[in-house]
């Protein structure tokens, strides 16, 4: 099987969850004995473009004729099975997708954010949730709130992009929705069921989990649509050291408000941005992972990664949360139910859990306010023991690369039998 795996990498100045997956994933299919065909541009290219190139900048994320042209010929050259999309912007276009049916070779694409629909892709604008553009042919209100880029002119841009390729969007073969709110995301969108498929991402195996430590542990881009200052403002509600530790690790412009949490407190440590080796320590020193996102995060990879370490994870019930930490799962194997871990977190003696903590397979969710994350935390500290053997069968069941890049494969697979060549 042969398959192109097309990616606009973001800057590598902005840590992106989203590069590292797609690195995953190619080494991951290629270790499953699939050719795949990089078809990678970066954003990092820009400074270093020529100034005719450059010139075309404006109208890239509409049509990107150079990254066509390319395309067209490793399409000639190598006839793939087919092409499998995730970023687009700026420098290869939604037009490859337009590009690959020309030449015959069905399109998988991975949704990894709300751009379909929203041209900052997160639905969060000034401090809250933001859905103004659904439903709307033209993204009018992006570009007045400036929502890309902070730029009235590149919102524009990105809102026209958006209303020019609907109909390319919604000739994609085929869609990898992350989790099941991507699915539902898709559906508002007009695509049908049949071209969704659930299929999250997996992260590797780091092996057998270290005893839990003690604790908490957020990791994240230091922003506020991730909310530390949700997180830091409902550890306050607690007396120094009633918790354990609260450690945060990450960069971003709320960096200051964390700096001061951990100048204020004992019980706060600031780590900074860490590397592979200090991510693992960090989760080894901790007993749970707090996800304080404040808009629909799509797939957060720190909590794979917290599940794959044996870590449950307390997070807010929002976008793809709930369904990573096995809370908005029907069914659930026996004993590791919402109503069993219940009773086990409060005791075993079948003391209620306390209103607004929802419970899941390997962890908590709360909604996105202060209070009702202060008083899961120390819900979720009595009960991480309980529930760690279970954030780690949910990762071996769910997120591990054998049955992710699985999934994947057969995806490909279908795609490849109903393909029309030209």
């Amino acid at each position: 099987m042969r398959i192109v795996v097309a990616h606009n990498r973001y800057r590598e100045a902005q840590p992106s969850g989203e590069n590292t997956i797609v690195d995953s994933e190619i080494a991951q299919l290629s270790a499953a004995g699939v050719e795949v065909l990089p078809f990678i541009r970066s954003s990092d290219e820009i400074p270093s473009m020529s100034k005719a190139a450059k010139a075309l900048l404006p109208i890239s994320p509409i049509w990107a004729p150079r990254a066509q042209q390319d395309l067209s010929r490793l399409l000639t050259e190598h006839r793939p099975d087919v092409l499998h999309l995730h970023n687009p912007y700026p420098l290869i276009s939604p037009w490859v997708v337009r590009t690959a049916h020309r030449h015959g070779v069905p399109v998988v694409q991975t949704v990894h954010n709300y751009r379909q629909v929203c041209s900052s892709g997160i639905y969060f604008r000034d401090g809250v949730i933001c859905q103004d553009c659904k439903g709307r042919a033209l993204g009018v209100p992006a570009i007045k709130h400036r929502c890309y880029r902070d730029s009235a002119a590149q919102s524009a841009l990105m809102a026209t992009t958006l209303a020019v390729h609907r109909g390319t969007w919604r000739s994609v073969d085929r869609y990898v929705a992350l989790t099941t709110a991507i699915a539902d995301h898709l559906r508002e969108y007009g695509i049908p069921d049949d071209r969704i498929v659930v299929k999250p991402n997996a992260v590797p195996d780091p092996g057998r989990p270290a005893p839990l430590g003690d604790g908490f542990l957020y990791m994240a881009r230091l922003s506020p649509e991730k909310g530390v200052d949700l997180l830091l403002d409902a550890w306050r509600r607690h007396p120094v050291g009633t918790l354990g530790t609260l450690r945060v690790a990450g960069d971003g412009e709320l960096r200051p408000l964390v700096e001061a949490a951990a100048a204020e407190r004992q019980d706060v440590v600031y780590l900074g941005q860490l590397d592979r080796a200090g991510v693992r320590a960090a989760v080894e020193a901790s007993a749970v992972v707090i996800a304080a996102s404040m808009w629909h995060d799509v797939l957060p990879t720190v909590i794979i990664e917290a599940l794959a370490s044996g870590r449950p994870v307390l997070g807010t019930a929002l976008g793809g949360i709930p369904y990573l930490v096995g809370a908005d799962a029907p069914h659930e194997p026996a004993g590791t139910g919402p109503a069993e871990i219940a009773s086990a977190v409060a005791g075993g003696g079948g003391s209620p859990m306390p209103a607004g903590i929802g419970v899941g397979e390997a962890g908590w969710v709360v909604a996105p306010e202060p209070a009702a994350l202060a008083a899961a935390l120390p819900v979720a500290r009595a009960g991480a023991a309980g529930l760690a053997p279970a954030a780690r069968a949910r990762y071996e069941r769910t997120f591990h690369p054998d049955v992710v890049t699985k999934q994947l494969i057969d995806i490909y697979a279908g795609m490849a039998r109903t393909a029309h060549r030209t």
